[in-house]
């Protein structure tokens, strides 16, 4: 354990003096330090949305921890690895999952796994890891389509809209199918924006370095946790305003934690129980106000 103390640690120190020319961020590099320590040492469970939540964007998800999705990284690596880093769209990446907060802050980033891999097995991957991703019983992330739905990850309904910018053409969802999807994917774009965000902050994230992967998967994870602190020290930040409303897409032993992930009719069940709850309150709410 306290040699992953030590990576973290040595990750963010080393990306911290690459950028020691900003002084700015000299003046924070103790704070930053002690921040990504105490995010190793004690990581904090993300807390899952109350029942008496009223954030229009995630009061439909009870018990919702966020979202997640995987997201490609430009990287580089020998010529002999590179038909296992090659991407669908031809680019070599490292296919990173990243697991975020509805605040916008990440929990999980697993970094490494070749581009050609489906976002699916880096998921199962995170979930055997001894100190992987962790999901309580009863708890769950906000997941696309490529995901299957599953206990632990909710996903939307497939052959129905669901993009966000078929919403904001003027359509109204006519089924609790279409209604789910669009709740669906304006709290999941979170995941999105965290991404958005990432890249547009770390230049060497859109772009390959001359660092081997092993390095380049540290400094991602260092960005994450750079991010994070970012996120939390800083009452406003500009980049953010940049970034828009929108970004579209392409160990605890004593707990009982989801280790699987197998679709069941329970949860297919449970799916179909909410869009069909959340579609009744949505017709409901609008015949008061007429």
């Amino acid at each position: 354990m306290f040699k992953f103390y030590m990576e973290i640690c040595r990750a963010v120190s080393s990306f911290l003096t690459l950028l020691s020319a900003a002084s700015t961020l000299c003046t924070y590099r103790p704070r930053v330090r002690s921040y990504a320590l105490d995010f190793a040492t004690n990581r904090e469970k993300p807390e899952p949305i109350p029942t008496n939540s009223t954030n229009n964007r995630w009061k439909w998800f009870k018990n919702c921890l966020g979202a997640l999705d995987g997201t490609y990284i430009r990287v580089k690596v020998p010529s002999a690895d590179k038909p296992r880093y090659r991407t669908r769209k031809g680019n070599i990446a490292t296919n990173m999952l990243g697991v975020c907060t509805p605040d916008m802050q990440f929990v999980f980033v697993l970094p490494g796994w070749e581009g050609s891999v489906a976002d699916g097995r880096v998921l199962r991957d995170a979930l055997r890891r001894r100190n992987g991703l962790k999901v309580p019983n009863g708890c769950y992330y906000l997941v696309d389509a490529g995901y299957t739905n599953c206990e632990g990850f909710l996903a939307p309904f497939r052959g129905q809209r669901y993009h966000l910018n078929e919403w904001r053409q003027g359509h109204e969802p006519s089924s609790p199918k279409e209604f789910f999807n669009m709740k669906h994917a304006a709290a999941r774009n979170v995941i999105e924006r965290c991404f958005g965000l990432l890249k547009m902050r770390w230049g060497i994230l859109r772009s390959p370095s001359f660092y081997p992967i092993r390095i380049h998967n540290r400094i991602i994870i260092a960005c994450c946790l750079l991010h994070n602190f970012i996120r939390r020290e800083m009452s406003f930040d500009p980049i953010e305003v940049d970034l828009g409303e929108f970004v579209e897409t392409n160990i605890a032993v004593d707990e009982d934690f989801i280790s699987t992930i197998d679709p069941t009719d329970v949860w297919g069940n449970f799916r179909m129980e909410l869009a069909n709850q959340m579609f009744n309150e949505w017709q409901a709410s609008r015949q008061n106000d007429d």
